[in-house]
């Protein structure tokens, strides 16, 4: 039996190692059906979804050293999300399924070593996705550039309507 615990904790902390972000939730009352359910859209998301026994969970967070206050969520019907990726399209899904089914409870989560209480990772799913940001933050830094472009550009623009004036009044 002690084999097949350490198989277990061991197959955890491999996912939990590989992943930047974990978060906790309750799935009490949920049928397979929605848990399957969860799982899909989840696994598109490139996140994966894993039940495990809670002591079982407590040995992998004190391994990894991630923050003491997580212990205290795992109680009860728990299960993590850990992904390779994106913590915000995880945390997207989580959040409109719950609302959909109203059994999926967040509890808190970690995020690059660093715990979050139920709110932040609620929070980090209302962020926009990745690609949008990415194109925000380029828009920002091509602003100054194309401010620079326009202003070296006007005068040259200026000569030409004044030249255009020029030509029209005469």
């Amino acid at each position: 039996m002690k084999a097949l615990k350490k198989i277990v904790i061991d197959d955890i902390l491999s996912t939990v190692n590989t992943s930047p972000f974990l978060i906790v939730i309750d799935y009490a009352g949920m049928k397979v059906a929605q848990f399957q359910e969860l799982r899909k859209r989840l696994a598109a998301t490139g996140a994966k979804l894993q039940v495990a026994k809670n002591t079982f969970v407590k040995q992998v967070v004190t391994t990894v050293e991630y923050p003491s206050e997580l212990a205290a969520h795992l109680s009860g019907q728990t299960a993590i999300v850990t992904g390779a990726s994106d913590v915000c399209a995880s945390a997207k899904v989580l959040k409109t399924y719950g609302k959909e089914i109203s059994k999926v409870g967040i509890r808190c989560g970690v995020l690059d070593g660093n715990f979050l209480e139920a709110a932040k990772v609620v929070a980090l799913a209302d962020l926009p996705p990745m690609e949008i940001l990415r194109s925000q933050l380029l828009g920002v830094f091509n602003s100054p550039a194309q401010k620079l472009v326009s202003v070296l550009n006007e005068p040259g623009a200026s000569l030409a309507r004044a030249l255009q004036a020029k030509a029209d009044q005469g």
